[in-house]
């Protein structure tokens, strides 16, 4: 894939920006259900808006572009404010992030379903199935149960609360865990199957094939 955006400046362009748009869906609605769920501090930040430069980190936003990968700046939020308590209020906002990757990948889904059936694979059809995989590789990997990633809140928030209080101790290991992450998908071969093989099979089910 990077090989063939090296080779594409305007495909490159519309991938980094789409990355963009996907972190600022991500981390806004973060934000908006938070807010919803009573915790106005993602507001009084200005995180409730679909504005890229309140949700875009440097260094995330730098490897964007270097590395077709990068993250947003957390949303910070007061879960001692949310309804539903602080284990299933913050599952909620944490699902939010992934689950508006997946809606963005199923409202594009269609018009890559028409590209695609005309036969004729162009930039804009490339373009679009690049975009649908981003955001689901993006909701998979936020998914993984391992702090700080999105997953962990969910399966927290899943949890009996004696037993959620007890793995909140491991979020101080988050980027220890996240580093050691990155080290395995990088050097381990056949460690991006935890991440491609499930986004593999989303795009799968959504084109039909």
């Amino acid at each position: 894939m990077l090989l063939t955006l090296s080779k594409d400046p305007q495909l490159f362009l519309i991938v980094t920006l789409a990355f963009i748009v996907a972190i600022t869906i991500h981390e806004a609605s973060h934000a908006i259900v938070a807010t919803w769920l009573g915790d106005d501090l993602p507001r009084l930040q200005g995180r409730v808006t679909l504005n890229p430069l309140r949700h875009l980190d440097p260094l995330g936003t730098i490897m964007i572009v270097i590395a077709m990968f990068g993250w947003g700046r957390p949303v910070l939020v007061n879960p001692y404010r949310l309804k539903f308590g602080v284990h299933r209020g913050m599952a909620l906002v944490a699902g939010a992030g992934p689950l508006s990757n997946l809606l963005l990948a199923a409202v594009l889904t269609p018009t890559a379903r028409e590209l695609l059936s005309t036969g004729q694979v162009g930039l804009s059809t490339s373009a679009i199935l690049l975009i649908i995989q981003l955001n689901i590789v993006l909701a998979i990997f936020n998914l993984l149960p391992l702090p700080p990633l999105d997953g962990f809140s969910i399966v927290v928030g899943l949890l009996p609360p004696e037993r959620a209080s007890q793995l909140e101790d491991f979020r101080r290991y988050g980027p220890g865990l996240l580093l050691a992450l990155f080290l395995a998908i990088a050097m381990i071969p056949g460690m991006t199957g935890i991440i491609t093989g499930p986004s593999n099979w989303v795009l799968g089910q959504l084109l039909g094939s």
